[in-house]
């Protein structure tokens, strides 16, 4: 076969994949540029096979029709294989679908379609449909699409769209149902309402925030990219929605095993936004620093209107080609991108930033810069280890802080002070000025010398409390940076040296890390010393962060003995979070009882309870069986310190009979089960269900503890367990000596 006729079957086969006309349009531009008779013939060869295709699916015959499919080995070689092409099919508009109607189609990929659809009950409302088309129902497509139904049901996050509801069509392909966002992607938002750096940044940070909740609830996006990335206005705001997690893997669970690359310029993400790890095909597994990644290409095309590699030349380079670069080529500095910009395009670019074209580049020289290529870095180690870090980072350059990325030479974060505080230098420079003044005049000043030294005095006193402050920050940001460097022992020595006194997210960040390093290797009072810091400076992140704090805390207590700690730890966390609504309300009620409490403390939890219960029907209505479970577990155990032991049975049995195993979350209701059975004096249940329990728990700490994730377990859901089973075995003992 010629080089010709090879190419023009390998651009056929790609075309013929692209299931939207748009998308097909648009490789081919890209693929036979300049070449128009080429154009022709394969636009001639897709119309037949297209046409084909809807031949057998109107005739409903049960056919397949051969075609060549060009594979791609791992070392970038290629070879002929065939196989069967799929008859793809939709649904027909006005087709129910459980409670729903579908209304319209507004998407589609090459295996699944998206649909307006409208429920009408119990609520009436507009969703997002995503359904698996006719005849794709393979298995590895089922198996991503259960993947993404599975990853965004664990997500609970206001820049991200909800999912509702999920099931199967009665023809058996599955379906699920999301929040409709209504709005454009990033991009094309900031530059159509001509957004400054500033206002970039802020929406950019909101989207790492959403990143790093999908991250904790171990999940990999994997294809960040703006299209993917919707703004919408919610009361004239702007808000951004991460949508489509149709390729996210489970850094824990494993949703999927999806290799990247299923076919020749055919890849799970998209070649302009893809990390190095993801190109290079050796195996690797992919983990969060890939989104790491991700997120800084989105923040350069943000910051310079282009992303650090073009992508038509990249699918023009060809497989080999690509992915070298991906690997191996340094991109330019998003200041340095700007400076090539010339004439109409510079003055666009400028005019979308509300920036004059001559100052364009200088906005990004130094902060941004760093920022950006570290989160670019080819080595995924020297990227930023978190979201919440890179949006740190950029927050930090916007209060004129000194940033992660920038090497921390002492005229830099001298420079960064002076910027930060102004006024207090002006002022101390007035006073100082006043005072050299005041000293050269006559000795008979005598009153106005001794206010110019009093005034001196104060400026002094202030001048060495701003440069402890600010010798603080650096402490906490130095850190910061050792903890993203897995150096714990020497971010912990750093902690000591700093007195934290006011709320910060910085700072509770790292304690939060140091606090579990202890934890881990079982130094409870060092653990419990970190973790009683963190409550006190962690008063700025959400109820999400913040309360699961004091899941991990709680336990450090109790396993350290100290109980008058525990007592006012819980005291405080009940204050704290029944003032207001909360949607983590089970896990202050599950902490709080996590020891025998008295009727005080129990009725004090009234208000926490009631949210759980109302938050509970909402999980079973929307198919998040995950949190539901834990909110059965809380209500659970509630019941059973209340003395209501038929209801703390019914609470824990309901845990077990949801779906998805997992093994702390199911050894605490057969443990709470166990308790409540010797209660009701059925002893040789209380048996069963506590030798079970007892199995689970003892099997996972025969080995060391891990920090362990939300589908096997989380360390602390461990403790928690364990401590359980405990009180239940105590239980039994003193029943034995009766």
């Amino acid at each position: 076969m010629n080089t010709a006729t090879q190419r023009e079957e390998e651009l056929f086969d790609e075309a013929r994949r692209l299931g939207d006309p748009v998308a097909r349009g648009e490789f081919l531009d890209h693929a036979c540029a300049g070449n128009g008779a080429l154009r022709v013939r394969i636009d001639g060869l897709v119309e037949a096979a297209l046409e084909a295709e809807r031949f057998f699916a109107e005739s409903g015959a049960a056919l397949t029709l051969p075609h060549v499919t060009l594979i791609s080995t791992q070392g970038g070689t290629t070879s002929l294989g065939v196989g069967p092409a799929t008859v793809p099919g939709e649904e027909p508009i006005g087709t129910r679908i459980g409670r729903y109607k579908l209304l319209q189609k507004i998407g589609e990929g090459g295996w699944g379609v998206v649909y307006l659809a409208g429920q009408e009950e119990p609520v009436q409302r507009r969703v997002a449909l995503k359904i698996i088309k006719l005849g794709m129902e393979t298995k590895s497509v089922i198996a991503r699409f259960e993947a993404e139904r599975q990853a965004l049901a664990m997500m609970d996050h206001p820049n991200i769209a909800r999912v509702y509801d999920a099931g199967a069509t009665d023809r058996g392909p599955p379906y699920f149902v999301m929040e409709l966002v209504r709005g454009v992607k990033i991009t094309t938002y900031c530059d159509q309402h001509r957004l400054g750096t500033r206002e970039r940044l802020d929406l950019f940070i909101q989207v790492c925030h959403a990143i790093q909740h999908a991250h904790q609830k171990g999940i990999i996006h994997g294809d960040i990219k703006p299209s993917n990335i919707m703004v919408t206005l919610h009361d004239g705001i702007a808000v951004p929605k991460v949508i489509d997690f149709g390729i996210s893997k489970a850094t824990e669970a494993r949703l999927t095993d999806r290799l990247l690359f299923t076919s020749y310029a055919q890849l799970i993400g998209t070649p302009a936004y893809m990390s190095p790890e993801q190109a290079d095909m050796n195996g690797l597994d992919t983990d969060t620093r890939s989104d790491i990644y991700s997120l800084g290409v989105l923040l350069y095309e943000l910051l310079t209107g282009t992303t650090p590699f073009d992508a038509k030349q990249l699918l023009e380079s060809g497989l080999d080609e690509m992915r070298r670069t991906l690997r191996e080529k340094e991109p330019a500095r998003p200041s340095a991108r700007l400076t090539t910009l010339h004439g109409a395009e510079l003055a666009k670019t400028a005019r979308e930033r509300q920036a004059e074209p001559h100052r364009l580049a200088a906005l990004l020289h130094g902060d941004l810069d760093w920022i950006v290529m570290k989160a670019l870095e080819k080595d995924r180690g020297r990227r930023y280890e978190t979201a919440n870090g890179f949006a740190m980072d950029i927050q930090r350059h916007l209060n004129n802080e000194p940033v992660m990325a920038r090497p921390p030479r002492r005229l830099y974060r001298f420079q960064k002070l002076v910027r930060r505080n102004r006024g207090v230098f002006a002022a101390g420079g007035a006073v100082a000025a006043a005072l050299v003044i005041g000293l050269g005049t006559s000795t008979w000043l005598f009153l106005k010398e001794r206010e110019a030294h009093q005034r001196a005095v104060a400026a002094e006193q202030q001048q060495v409390r701003l440069r402890h402050e600010a010798e603080g920050r650096e402490k906490i940001s130095q850190a910061a940076l050792l903890v993203s460097q897995e150096r714990f022992e020497e971010a912990d020595k750093l902690v000591n040296e700093i007195s934290l006194t006011q709320p910060t997210v910085e700072g509770a960040t790292v304690l939060r890390s140091v606090a579990e390093w202890h934890a881990l290797r079982l130094h409870w009072k060092q653990a419990a010393d970190r973790y009683g810091l963190l409550l006190q400076v962690n008063q700025i992140d959400g109820s999400d962060a913040s309360s699961l704090d004091y899941l991990r805390g709680g336990p450090v207590f109790i396993e350290l003995g100290d109980t008058n700690n525990y007592e006012r730890f819980r005291q405080g966390a009940i204050a704290r979070f029944s003032q207001a609504p909360c949607p983590f309300a089970d896990r202050i009620v599950k902490i709080s009882l996590l020891l025998p409490a008295n009727d005080r403390l129990i009725d004090s939890l009234k208000t926490l309870a009631e949210e759980t219960a109302k938050h509970l029907v909402e999980a079973d209505q929307g198919g998040d069986v995950f949190t539901a479970a834990w909110r059965s577990i809380s209500l659970g155990l509630l019941e059973y310190r209340r003395g209501n032991y038929l209801k703390a049975v019914e609470w824990s049995r309901r845990c077990l009979d949801y779906p998805g195993a997992n093994a702390p979350r199911t050894a605490t209701a057969q443990v709470i089960l166990s308790m409540a059975y010797h209660q009701l004096g059925r002893a040789d249940e209380a048996r069963v269900e506590l030798a079970a329990g007892q199995e689970i728990v003892e099997n996972k700490f025969r080995t060391r503890l891990d920090g362990g994730g939300p589908v096997q377990g989380f360390w602390f859901d461990w403790l928690f367990a364990r401590i359980l089973l405990r009180e239940s075995l105590a239980q039994l003992e003193s029943a034995r000596r009766i």
